[in-house]
């Protein structure tokens, strides 16, 4: 065993005497004491290597206090010794190191059989980035996941996930999965927790990266070994379950901003606009200025929604196509223009009410047809306004943020 010291002072790699040279693939797996189980994992994970007929090498990234990485490293298997600061925390600091150009990642409990890593390479080799397993096409061994996670947790928020993003995973929180190390590159994880996961899966849908799932079988914790879960206590999973869905809001916002956004915009207008002409009765119903307030409110929610939502599309766009598409939708000239035309139009169309109110010793008069003209151009003034700093924030955004090309690879400005 030779070890290296690293960059970073408080990771130390541990090297096999048997280690794997120019791996195309690599295993990278989180550790914590897992003694009991390490040294069959990497058994299973050589004999999966063999079978797949690919230079494969073991990356056991490790916080342990007991003998896992001693078992580990006599196994065959790369170790990254690293402080113990969070399972997402792990897979960022075991990034540097990965030499494959793919990655398979998992538990290093044996819950995940490691000795079929063949369907995942093969998946590669046909084009895959990103390579979910799943439990449900797969089989789950009988007791090996609690009735809450099997039937209620796993589907509702794999359900939740496919509903924002109109996305068709099985298993969301199937910890066997792999991975593209460009594609991981280009991911740039944040979570520092469990909820790492759910980030990896949504972020792959934002980058619309070649996706497919692969059927996988889960096994019940070995006899004597106690899941990370259970040692954390009864709350663990719903602390866990809402970590994960806090990120499937994060990263899902769109989801709440974009189609609702329209909605209102849309609804507001639908009823300013009649009103224009003074007030409307439908079927009983008698419209008039009040009416015509709210519709104004549930606009400016609707435009302030979508602002929100480009911004925020922009962010997290990966491709590199929406940022210069907003551009050419909204012309900086025409952009300038039109709002300033709005402002005026939306003044003119307040000047007969701030008319009557000065003629009437300022003294608001009785509500009248240039009540709702003043409310409809109020709307045309905050509208522009909104529209112009918008506009303004997109073309910060294109200076700011790094240049991508179609490949989504930041290259820089």
């Amino acid at each position: 065993m030779l070890i290296q010291q690293t960059h970073d002072p408080e990771l130390t790699l541990l090297v096999p005497d048997n280690d794997v040279p120019d791996p195309e693939v690599t295993i990278l797996v989180p550790s914590l004491n897992e003694e009991l189980t390490i040294g069959m994992f990497v058994d299973w994970c050589q004999q999966g290597i063999a079978a797949s007929g690919a230079r494969v090498e073991i990356l056991i990234v490790d916080s342990s206090t007991d003998r896992t990485p001693d078992i580990a490293c006599a196994g065959g298997a790369r170790v990254l010794r690293t402080p113990k600061r969070g399972l997402g925390r792990a897979y960022i600091d075991a990034i540097p190191f990965v030499r494959g150009k793919f990655i398979i990642m998992g538990d290093a409990d044996c819950t995940y059989d490691f000795r079929e890593i063949k369907p995942f390479i093969d998946a590669f080799h046909n084009g895959a980035e990103f390579v979910m397993g799943s439990r449900f096409k797969g089989s789950i061994q009988e007791n090996a996941m609690p009735p809450l996670h099997r039937y209620f947790g796993t589907p509702l928020t794999t359900w939740i996930l496919n509903r924002m993003f109109s996305s068709r995973f099985s298993d969301i929180h199937c910890g066997m999965r792999g991975i593209s190390l460009d594609a991981l590159h280009r991911m740039d994880l944040r979570s520092q927790g469990w909820e790492y996961a759910s980030e990896m899966v949504l972020k792959s849908v934002h980058m619309e990266l070649r996706t497919t799932e692969v059927p996988i079988h889960f096994l019940k914790d070995p006899e004597g070994r106690l899941s990370h879960m259970k040692r954390r206590g009864w709350m663990e999973p719903w602390r866990a379950g809402w970590r994960n869905l806090q990120a499937m809001f994060v990263y899902g916002f769109d989801f709440f901003l974009f189609r609702p956004g329209i909605l209102l915009l849309a609804l507001g207008l639908l009823v300013m606009l009649p009103l224009l002409g003074g007030p409307v009765s439908v079927g009983g119903i008698h419209f008039s200025a009040n009416a015509m307030l709210f519709a104004m409110a549930l606009a400016i929610l609707g435009q302030s929604m979508l602002a929100s939502a480009i911004i925020g599309r922009i962010i997290f766009d990966y491709s590199g196509r929406v940022q210069p598409g907003f551009e050419r939708l909204f012309p900086y000239n025409v952009t300038i223009w039109g709002t300033m035309i709005a402002i005026i139009v939306g003044a003119l169309l307040a000047t007969p009410l701030i008319s009557s109110y000065v003629n009437a010793g300022y003294i608001l008069p009785t509500i009248g047809i240039e009540t709702n003209w003043a409310v409809f151009g109020l709307w045309l003034i905050i509208t522009a306004f909104q529209v112009f700093i918008s506009g303004l924030m997109v073309r910060a955004l294109g200076v700011m943020l790094p240049v991508k090309q179609n490949d989504g690879v930041p290259k820089g400005r």
